[in-house]
């Protein structure tokens, strides 16, 4: 007899383990049985398939061209994903009180959806932007896990967030795979990518021999720490 606990929402399911059972022990596979939203990635089509999620703003509105609400949006990617076996985490989490459990999650949907606007968010966000963005998400996420979804503080993150993806406009296609989420191609009116700067060939607004200059200058600092250590 199963005697784990299962919580279903539209996003995700987890499951945690009650006293006796597999998951208790972390060194334990979970049984087949436990899942419920995807294949085992063993038993997945043999042939990828792709699919196009259109963002306005860095929200999802749309799979392969068509437009959708998002609760319908997500329960599509949850059926697609959940045929190739997209979304399984088992993990030991850090409970609010200080201790460990162990967790099995099914969130199809969401690593898709995870991985569409992170791949976007590469072409249309600048680096410093990211780095503070991808560190202020451990935080909101610390804080919805704690129960304090109507902190002043979580209020303020969405301010920063709504702000910094208005141009997180584009499409991202994605090849679903035996459990794997790998991006193919993305696109957006607001790229920073510029091909006629990043390439490798010579051209008017990048000069490759600019490169060796930043490179000392950068590099002075601990140029001069060897200098020192070695009573240059």
């Amino acid at each position: 007899m199963a005697m784990w606990i299962t919580d279903y929402t539209k996003k995700l399911i987890s499951k945690w383990y009650l006293k006796g059972d597999i998951l208790e022990d972390p060194a334990n596979e979970p049984m087949k049985d436990m899942y419920m939203m995807s294949v085992d990635p063993q038993d997945a089509p043999d042939q990828p398939e792709y699919v196009n999620i259109g963002i306005v703003a860095g929200i999802p509105v749309s799979v392969n061209g068509k437009e959708l609400s998002p609760a319908t949006l997500l329960s599509q990617l949850n059926e697609i994903g959940g045929r190739h076996g997209i979304g399984r985490i088992d993990m030991v989490e850090n409970r609010l009180v200080g201790m460990k459990s162990r967790g099995v999650y099914e969130t199809p949907g969401g690593t898709i959806l995870f991985s569409a606007v992170q791949e976007l968010e590469s072409l249309t966000l600048d680096r410093e932007t990211i780095q503070v963005k991808d560190s202020l998400a451990l935080k909101y996420a610390e804080l919805v896990y704690a129960g304090r979804w109507f902190d002043p503080l979580r209020e303020s993150m969405d301010s920063f967030m709504e702000n910094i993806t208005k141009t997180t406009t584009g499409s991202v296609t994605l090849k679903l795979y035996k459990g794997s989420v790998s991006v193919t191609g993305r696109q957006s009116p607001n790229s920073l990518y510029r091909q006629d700067i990043s390439s490798f060939e010579s051209g008017d607004i990048y000069n490759q021999a600019d490169a060796a200059g930043f490179i000392r200058l950068y590099g002075l600092p601990m140029r001069v720490r060897a200098m020192l250590e070695k009573g240059l």
